[in-house]
């Protein structure tokens, strides 16, 4: 029983705790999200679902210490975020975390290779080592060619792509993407999905998504729904790659067993 729990705090990556989150509105107050809880696992490849207003941005901030629950707790590996103060949330943010945003957000006067390397230079990596991992993240992403490339000459779905080159430029332990496909057609949509996949599986990247694009969630390990700031389904598709991971039955004994120990500035989220 410790041996598995033990185990279990091991591969815990992300854990959301009764978090709610509340936004002043005139003299009231709207809720975002109410009550959450999730559990994720190094090496998931998981999407939040839901409708526009859901709260799956929401959730994605706060995970990505962006944002402060306005009660609850997130602990990302291990560490529990409310207990940091905004300086150490930044550096928790630059180290474990890299950001897929919706509309690229690529410095449009830098270029491709220049792009992928500014997360480096923020946490003042060494030129040697950023030209070393600027060129393995190009090429994870098929784009070593463009790397002298500005966002101008290089069309939506090479923007994508050199926008996850970015994200995992630092070797993160965690990847959050916010409506990564939703400016993409479906051609570009799919090789994304694609290539995200194929770095989940090949370096253990964990992915998480927030989106409503079907052709993304036809190809999640993991779906969380949400509806009106509430988790109102948490399934998997059953897949081979979920071979990973526990059974539902382990993972609910293992829920009972600690049941009684547990009660925006580009730079800034790079």
């Amino acid at each position: 029983m410790n041996e598995l729990a033990a185990v279990d705090e091991i591969a815990e990556l992300v854990s959301v705790e009764s978090v709610t989150r509340r936004f002043p509105l005139d003299h009231n107050y709207v809720s975002a999200l109410d009550d959450v809880n999730l559990h994720v696992h190094s090496g998931e490849f998981l999407a939040i679902a839901g409708p526009s207003g859901s709260g799956k941005s929401t959730l994605l901030n706060l995970i990505g210490c962006i944002d402060k629950p306005t009660s609850g707790r997130i602990l990302i590996d291990g560490v529990d975020t409310s207990t940091l103060n905004s300086a150490r949330m930044t550096a928790l943010r630059r180290e474990k975390i890299g950001f897929v945003f919706q509309t690229f957000n690529l410095i449009p006067v830098f270029t491709a290779a220049e792009n992928v390397e500014f997360p480096l230079l923020v946490q003042g990596f060494s030129s040697s080592v950023r030209r070393e991992r600027v060129a393995e993240a190009l090429e994870s992403v098929g784009l070593s060619a463009r790397a002298n490339h500005r966002p101008d000459l290089l069309s939506g779905g090479e923007r994508q792509r050199i926008a996850v080159a970015r994200a995992i430029v630092h070797r993160p332990a965690l990847v959050l993407a916010d409506e990564p496909t939703a400016n993409l057609d479906t051609r570009n949509a799919t090789q994304l999905i694609d290539l995200m996949h194929d770095l989940n599986r090949r370096l253990g990247l964990t992915f998480i998504f927030s989106t409503h694009d079907q052709r993304l969630l036809e190809h999640t390990d993991r779906i969380v729904r949400l509806t009106d700031g509430r988790v109102v389904s948490d399934t998997q598709s059953g897949g081979a790659h979920n071979a990973e991971f526990q059974s539902d039955e382990i993972m609910v004994t293992q829920a009972q067993m600690k049941g009684s120990s547990h009660g925006q500035v580009l730079a800034s989220s790079l």
